[in-house]
């Protein structure tokens, strides 16, 4: 049997970093440098907290977001070993459900159905890995925690970190047979 592997979707193999910053030049005219948001929560990085905020909402903003350098080919790797989830606290953003699920299937067809969970409380997912950007979802994972660099979890010194999808494929292999 498989070790089982729960990976999040924003920041970690969808770059929200990078759209979102590019959605709030278009729509407010001010164009934020990517360092700006490291160690901030992300909608705080912004000058208008509430305006970038305002962003989330609107059609296509999980949609249109560019990859995670990377991720396409790491989770192909992975496959080969483990049994890969896909999990998402998508309740929060309902309109979030259909274009995550659209991102999902063009950006990772290989990837089931059934192998796509959308909740709201990530401490319900029982598997062996979790890798999240978010310690929310990190802290209360029974398996091991694996955390992934974003700008706004910088500063973090809880739980392993990985900075990108190379040391986290190293880091999962190396791990195959203690969890």
């Amino acid at each position: 049997m498989k070790k089982t592997v729960a990976i999040d979707m924003d920041n970690v193999i969808a770059d929200i970093e990078t759209n979102w910053i590019k959605l709030y030049e278009q729509e407010f005219g001010v164009r934020v440098d990517k360092k700006d948001l490291l160690g901030k929560p992300e909608d705080f990085a912004f000058p208008e907290p509430d305006k970038a905020r305002s962003l989330i909402y609107k059609p296509g903003f999980f949609r249109n977001a560019p990859l995670i350098e990377g991720a396409v080919e790491a989770l192909k790797e992975l496959q080969e070993d483990f049994e890969i989830y896909i999990v998402s606290a998508a309740m929060e953003f309902p309109n979030s459900l259909l274009e995550k699920h659209d991102w999902l299937a063009e950006h990772f067809p290989f990837i089931s159905w059934k192998n796509i969970i959308f909740c709201g409380d990530k401490s319900v997912i029982g598997t062996d890995f979790l890798i999240d950007d978010h310690l929310k979802n990190l802290d209360f994972h029974k398996g091991m925690p694996i955390l992934f660099t974003a700008g706004h979890n910088i500063n973090v010194t809880k739980h392993t970190r990985v900075n990108n999808w190379i040391e986290a494929v190293e880091l999962l292999k190396k791990n195959l047979a203690t969890v």
